[in-house]
């Protein structure tokens, strides 16, 4: 299991988690991988020219995403995840967020990974600020 939040954008890709998935002693019992990755949008409602993620203690929300991904394994019968948050400047394109599930079955591997990305957006304390052609805008968790 892989689980960091982490401002060393970069030190994963989405093969490296997936490499991780694969190695698992319980690959055998999979049948399904499921991956996700979260870009910074270049244009919502205005056109995104800078992205800073932060959050306030890098300690406390490392520690929430393990206690999500600890909370879906026991409700969903997968075998291993890897989750990687990561904080700091982003442009567009740029990765923010990758998670990779391998279960079982298609169904239930699916639902654990949606699971992880709300509840990661909507229960961890990040802030965005988005720099846009019209100036800042601040997005609190769940945002």
């Amino acid at each position: 299991m892989i689980v960091k939040v982490t401002d060393e954008t970069e030190s994963f890709r989405m093969e490296d988690l997936i490499e991780h998935l694969k190695k698992s002693p319980y690959l055998d019992e999979c049948g399904a991988v499921f991956t996700f990755e979260g870009i910074v949008r270049g244009v919502d409602d205005k056109k995104t020219e800078k992205l800073v993620l932060r959050t306030p203690d890098p300690k406390r929300t490392q520690k929430g995403l393990e206690e999500i991904v600890e909370d879906v394994k026991k409700k969903y019968p997968v075998r291993d995840v890897a989750v990687v948050h990561y904080i700091g400047e982003f442009y567009t394109s740029d990765t923010l967020f990758m998670v990779a599930v391998a279960g079982p079955h298609r169904r239930e591997t699916l639902d654990a990974m949606a699971e992880i990305i709300e509840r990661t957006k909507h229960e961890l304390d990040f802030q965005k600020e988005e720099y846009t052609d019209s100036g800042k805008n601040i997005i609190m968790s769940g945002g």
